[in-house]
């Protein structure tokens, strides 16, 4: 069954088009399937969340999550939701903030959302594999030199890896990326490709009045409590926005 799934996960790179998103036309492209055209949305009028289950079986308790993108077709009214499996809640949380920040024009590389222990070295390839691995190492034995860690993190971090069968998972992640690289992604639309292609600045798209004020809000409420989840900062802002009258 394990066998199936990641053989059908594996191949839907093949027939499926991601979703796109263009952070200079503020816009969102969704490609349905089917022969059906891309579905281009203005990236404010798209709605995420969160999603948690829990359920128990035979062999114990199982918790799923995902992330939740829902728009509505400006051409036809329809409404349509697509869900990410995430393998835990901050990831899913995290995966949408990063495709929030890129948006905003908060982060502009991969490395400033995915490299925050400093793993990656220039030339390696954009993904994790054995270089990681190595990195991690000598970045271990360097806090070990320099007192940040001691002995124990050490011989605990050794033996964790030991565990997991030292470079084995990497090798399969990186013979995971192979695969996927030689089968190749579906061709794009012709109307998407075009859509993709980068517009001249003074062309860009311009965030509205109602998100910026709101993000300003956000941020100064966060500047005044650092420590309190900027989740709930957030959903009390736009609680508030929804609740003023008319």
């Amino acid at each position: 069954m394990a066998l199936f799934i990641k053989c059908q996960y594996h191949f839907k790179f093949r027939n499926d088009v991601p979703t796109r998103f263009h952070r200079q036309r503020r816009e969102v492209a969704f490609a349905p399937g089917g022969g059906k055209p891309p579905i281009v949305v203005p990236w404010e009028s798209v709605a995420a969340w969160v999603t948690q289950a829990q359920g128990a079986t035979q062999y114990g308790v199982q918790r799923q999550y995902g992330l939740g993108l829902g728009f509505i077709d400006p051409d036809t009214g329809e409404q349509h939701f697509l869900e990410l499996p995430q393998p835990g809640l901050p990831l899913a949380m995290g995966l949408w903030e990063s495709v929030r920040a890129y948006m905003e024009y908060e982060v502009h590389t991969r490395e400033e959302i995915q490299d925050p222990n400093g793993l990656h070295r220039p030339g390696d390839p954009p993904y994790e594999g054995v270089h990681t691995f190595h990195h991690a190492r000598r970045r271990l034995h360097r806090r070990h030199r320099d007192g940040e860690i001691g002995l124990f993190k050490v011989a605990m971090w050794y033996a964790w890896h030991v565990l997991v069968l030292w470079t084995i998972p990497f090798h399969l992640a990186e013979w995971e990326i192979r695969a996927i690289q030689k089968a190749g992604r579906k061709t794009l639309p012709a109307s998407l490709e075009e859509w993709s292609q980068p517009i001249p600045r003074e062309q860009w798209a311009q965030p509205s009045e109602a998100l910026e004020r709101l993000s300003a809000e956000v941020r100064r409420r966060y500047a005044q409590q650092p420590n309190r989840p900027i989740t709930a900062i957030f959903a009390e802002v736009y609680a508030e926005e929804t609740t003023l009258p008319a």
